[in-house]
């Protein structure tokens, strides 16, 4: 069967490798997966360059957390699941629900657990997931890390979104544009920020009640702020620590940020602007199954499609990567199998 590996020791692309390696076989109490799509992540993004928690891979890891495909085998005792399945693994194989512990176990992708992007995956019955019925394969891919973290920020945690709350999403990537969709299905208004006037056109065609250029508006946290008619409830604040100072001028009062990014690693962090709000900061780190399942329900209930920008064959997958990294990004890169 085909299968990417990360070489040990990579520090940029040029550790991607394809593979023709023997099927995996299933054991007791495991679930053989065939794998039709997965998708890329920002993680997916610095786990070769070396840069992920932890540096450079110690052993050859098969990357992408995000892949759903149907089962094929079971192992002895799995109950949950049956051949023919459509099915999805979970990001933390160990995090079945409640809040976030430190006992959620591996996450797919880096070490030390392999990852999706192979022809066939083996995986404890807890790690899979049915995937929403209203879904293909290319769509499911897309919410195992993204659409999950986009769930967390909105719908758990002690202030889930309501109709008629503000909503602060920050550009056009696979988070935010689940996002700003889960927000719409919910009855928010949502805000939405990018550089580019031809994607904050997008986002409006995908439901977004007001936009910012956030190059033509240098103090757009403010603006969000002013449109919002006081501070938003809630931001889904993926940029990190370039981008937190102006999120917390765009809270309003008793309000959150769901502080998920790292696209940014330098500005002000000083959390000082949420004590005079009665606000906070929420950190995200995509979710549990349970998560995940309540998310499948809600896009069947609302008929969520995610947004998916390009679809790249496996044996293309170094070109996906590349065109994941580009800022003409617009949601999703998808590799069908």
């Amino acid at each position: 069967m085909r299968q990417w590996i990360v070489r040990k020791g990579s520090i940029s692309l040029d550790g991607l490798e394809l593979r023709d390696v023997s099927e995996p076989e299933v054991g007791p109490g495991d679930v053989k997966v065939r794998v039709r799509a997965c998708s890329l992540n920002f993680r997916d993004q610095i786990i070769p360059l070396g840069a992920y928690m932890g540096g450079a891979v110690d052993r050859d890891t098969v990357p992408l957390s995000d892949g759903a495909g149907e089962v094929v085998a079971v192992g002895a005792g799995v109950t949950s699941v049956k051949v023919g399945d459509r099915v999805a693994g979970i990001f933390f194989q160990d995090w079945m629900d409640g809040p976030a512990n430190p006992r959620a176990g591996d996450a797919l992708g880096a070490p030390p657990a392999q990852g999706m992007l192979q022809d066939y995956v083996v995986l404890p019955e807890r790690g899979v997931v049915q995937i929403a019925k209203s879904l293909s394969f290319e769509e499911a891919a897309c919410l195992p890390c993204a659409g999950v973290t986009a769930w967390n920020a909105l719908m758990e945690g002690p202030r889930p979104v309501k109709a008629g709350e503000r909503v602060l999403v920050l550009g056009t990537g696979g988070v935010s544009l689940l996002a700003l969709q889960i927000a719409k299905a919910a009855g928010a208004r949502v805000i939405a920020t990018s550089s580019s006037d031809a994607k904050l056109e997008r986002v409006k065609q995908l439901g977004a009640d007001d936009v910012i250029n956030y190059r033509d508006v240098p103090a757009w946290g403010a603006e969000a702020a002013r449109l919002s008619g006081g501070g938003v409830e809630h931001v889904v604040e993926v940029g990190g620590a370039g981008t937190l100072a102006q999120s917390i001028a765009a809270v309003g009062f008793n309000s959150e940020i769901a502080l998920i990014g790292v696209l940014t690693r330098q500005g002000d962090t000083s959390p000082h602007g949420l004590m005079f709000k009665g606000s906070w900061i929420r950190g995200i780190f995509v979710g549990s199954k349970g998560m995940a399942q309540r998310l499948g329900t809600f896009i069947d209930t609302h008929g969520i499609k995610p947004v998916i920008d390009r679809t790249f064959d496996i044996e293309q997958a170094l070109d996906a990567w590349r065109y994941q990294s580009s800022p003409d990004l617009f949601g999703k890169v998808v590799i069908t199998l």
